[in-house]
């Protein structure tokens, strides 16, 4: 099959030589007339040697995704699977004990524009780039060959769909069955997951190991997990031997279902629900006084580079005021999804608020997203995660 040809400028090639897999909008010099947005393409240097087949977008930042430098490689539901299987190995070598994990993610394994979360039985699919959308209809038998889901649940209301012209849709049942709940249990405790209408694809699988290694600090301890949602980091710490929790959401849906969680985990007596803004709370006297351990895990602030003098002054007011609501001695974890944070931004962040909040700081750990979130060493924008944990002195 022939593919419609890109031509890259001359000396822009490097990077993608290197294994990085996007090509921007001026870094292109020549590509065909009316192309639909996500149609299959071929890219090449301005010698006109080979690079890549992947996806070509004229009126997108990112221009081109590369799927694969093979060009006898046809993108069909072969290529799919293969893929798909690739991924579901690494995760089950990960995760032999459960099926409770991110089974796809984007251009780490090799599928720009594409995750999927796997919930039990049941898959959860988002398409971020116009062409996982155009090839829908392709994705899905190829993961129910690989998967054998009982229902697959296409996502589409992602607001960074609109950055590839997408629409925000409702979630579309395109395979089998899907409850409201999924059951699932990770090493952090059993969760119940709103499939259909919680954040992101329903779980934040990409925290973890950061949940995980927060409960070695949290024995008795009276813990504050500001921005709770599904109470992931506050369920962690009552693991690790917590006395008190404390949840604290603006989403009453949110804290819904943490306090179910917390129901399922066995944690009745030991937790609080509190509705409204975690700025307000950690502004004002904290009720039962200091606490011992905080986390805070907000919302990306940065959703692109212009918002990123704003974002590092929000982040920056939420540490200082966390530190300030800590014991001498107490534990902050801090986590930015940002990924226009990079890490030296983020420590200098911390740092700021550190002055602010006349503190001396150790930085006990500083980690990154979970292991079935690769980051693709080509390609920084596949680590957005930072998590720090921290004594407050």
């Amino acid at each position: 099959m022939d593919y419609p040809s890109v031509i890259l400028k001359p000396k822009e090639e490097g990077r993608l030589e290197a294994g990085h897999l996007w090509a921007f909008s001026n870094e292109v010099a020549e590509a065909p007339a009316n192309i639909p947005a996500g149609a299959l393409a071929d890219l090449f240097k301005s010698s006109r040697g080979f690079l890549g087949r992947g996806f070509y977008h004229p009126h997108s930042l990112i221009a081109f995704r590369i799927l694969t430098d093979q060009k006898d490689q046809e993108i069909d539901q072969t290529f799919f699977e293969k893929r798909f299987t690739a991924a579901l190995e690494w995760r089950e070598e990960l995760y032999p004990e459960n099926h409770a994990y991110r089974l796809v993610f984007g251009e780490s394994d090799e599928l720009p524009g594409l995750i999927v979360d796997r919930y039990g039985d049941f898959l959860v699919v988002q398409a971020l780039s116009a062409g996982m959308e155009r090839l829908k209809e392709v994705i899905i038998p190829a993961l129910e060959d690989v998967v054998l889901a009982k229902g697959i649940l296409w996502r589409a209301d992602a607001t960074l769909r609109e950055l590839e012209g997408l629409p925000i849709e409702a979630s579309q049942v395109v395979f089998g069955k899907i409850p409201p709940r999924a059951d699932i249990h990770t090493e952090n405790g059993n969760f119940a997951v709103d499939l259909f209408g919680g954040q992101k694809t329903g779980f934040y699988y990409d925290q973890r190991d950061n949940r995980r290694a927060l409960a070695a600090y949290c024995k008795e301890a009276r813990v504050l997990d500001a921005f709770c949602y599904s109470g992931g980091f506050g369920i962690a710490a009552a693991r690790g031997g917590a006395r008190e929790i404390v949840f604290v959401d603006s989403s009453h849906a949110a804290l819904e279902l943490a306090e179910e969680n917390a129901a399922r985990n066995h944690l009745q007596g030991k937790f609080t629900c509190v509705e409204g803004d975690a700025l307000a709370l950690l502004a004002a006297e904290p009720p039962g006084g200091p606490f011992d351990v905080i986390s805070i895990d907000p919302p990306a602030y940065a959703r692109s580079r212009k918002h990123l003098p704003v974002a590092l002054k929000a982040y920056e007011k939420l540490n200082t005021l966390a530190m300030k609501a800590l014991k001498r001695g107490g534990i902050l974890a801090s986590s930015s999804c940002s990924h226009h944070v990079d890490r030296e931004l983020f420590l200098q962040m911390l740092r700021r608020s550190a002055r602010k909040a006349q503190k001396s700081i150790r930085l006990l750990e500083l980690r990154s997203q979970a292991r079935d979130h690769p980051v693709l060493l080509a390609m920084p924008e596949t680590e957005y995660l930072k998590c720090a944990i921290m004594e407050v002195m």
